[in-house]
């Protein structure tokens, strides 16, 4: 069997990330690489970690000069948070018969938000025989689907704490636009009033993803938000937040299910959350029988685990049938250790 053959979209923090993680694998290769602007033309190379060595160099280039059928066996978008905006590039890929995972945080549970666009993307789908996946850390993890995974060994489940402490500084200026990283607080006040305000993207999806595992609906979902001042200057490798302006979001979120049941989801985050003492870490609080009290501190690195997430998913992605998926319709995700070939259904290969 050939290699696994990927198309990295966006080469920015995490589109980088995935490739330097392919690169260290075997029985998987990068094909191409999507970009626009001054990237197109350049090389791979000139954005990652790896040095190019020995290897043939990839040149980055418009997506539809590459992006094309029996191009590759699995597309990574790696451009938006989104559904919305990612549509129009998920409908190309999946028109070209190629699979696709994206880290827009909306595509984990885009029936919370886009219903519509949700089915578009299912017909799409399954119109042109491959898999559409959108999973990374948060949502796609460690607030909900390792939530419902410690949930196998209830009888019963009560109520759901889902909280994650967590720097920001490893993610791109996408992110930081959205967390609203070096603005006033009055500037967030205005963006929170006109919704304009990102902060954490995925509360949503997480509830609707927890909700369809476990056999419910949701009955009644809200969030709200507040800024995290910094009193020093921060500064990240996309970001930078004076004193008395804007680090980070504190998100909170509660949901009742159609049983009844509470879910409780909280999410602070920050640039640089070390330089002030706070301890980042991840907490899955079920009550239940029995109950489950678990705590990772420090966290999962955000950005580590969004791009393993993603590249850790593509044999489950190849070998799913046809159509939009979510992480409960998929088998659970674990570490790429071998070849990844072996994980391959040679039936479900694209590229023979």
């Amino acid at each position: 069997m050939q290699n696994v053959k990927v198309i990295i979209w966006g080469l920015g923090a995490m589109g980088g990330g995935m490739a330097d993680m392919i690169l260290s694998k075997k029985g998987i290769e990068i094909v191409g690489v999507a970009g626009r602007g001054k990237k197109i033309g350049t090389s791979m190379y000139d954005y990652i970690k790896t040095e190019k060595g020995d290897r043939p160099d990839i040149l980055i280039q418009d997506p539809k000069d590459i992006i094309k059928p029996g191009a590759a066996d699995i597309v990574l978008l790696c451009t938006d948070s989104f559904t919305r905006n990612a549509f129009d590039k998920l409908k190309f890929i999946l028109e070209q018969k190629l699979n696709v995972i994206t880290s827009a945080e909306e595509m984990s549970y885009p029936a919370a938000r886009e219903p519509e666009l949700a089915g578009q993307l299912d017909e799409i789908a399954k119109a042109n025989g491959v898999s559409v996946l959108g999973t990374g850390i948060n949502p796609g993890h460690i607030m909900d689907t390792l939530v419902l995974l410690m949930t196998g060994c209830m009888v019963d489940v009560e109520h759901i704490l889902s909280k994650r402490v967590n720097s920001l500084s490893p993610f791109g200026p996408t992110v930081m636009e959205e967390q609203g990283i070096g603005i006033s607080v009055d500037e967030f006040e205005k963006r929170k009033a006109d919704g304009t305000m990102s902060g954490h993207v995925g509360f949503a999806e997480s509830v609707g993803l927890m909700a369809e595992g476990l056999g419910l609906k949701v009955n009644s979902f809200a969030q709200d938000m507040t800024p995290i001042v910094t009193d020093v200057d921060r500064k990240s490798p996309y970001g930078f937040a004076a004193a008395g302006s804007c680090a980070g979001v504190a998100m909170t979120a509660d949901a009742v299910l159609s049983n009844g049941m509470k879910v409780r989801m909280e999410h602070p985050q920050q640039i640089e959350p070390e330089q002030v003492g706070v301890k980042t870490g991840d907490y899955v609080i079920i009550e239940g029988t029995p109950s489950v009290n678990m705590l990772n501190s420090p966290e999962v690195e955000g950005g580590l685990g969004t791009i393993a997430m993603c590249v850790n998913m593509i044999p489950q992605v190849i070998n799913a049938d046809p159509g939009l998926k979510t992480m409960i319709d998929l088998p659970i995700p674990r570490a790429l250790m071998g070849d990844v070939r072996d994980r391959i259904n040679p039936d479900k290969k694209i590229v023979k």
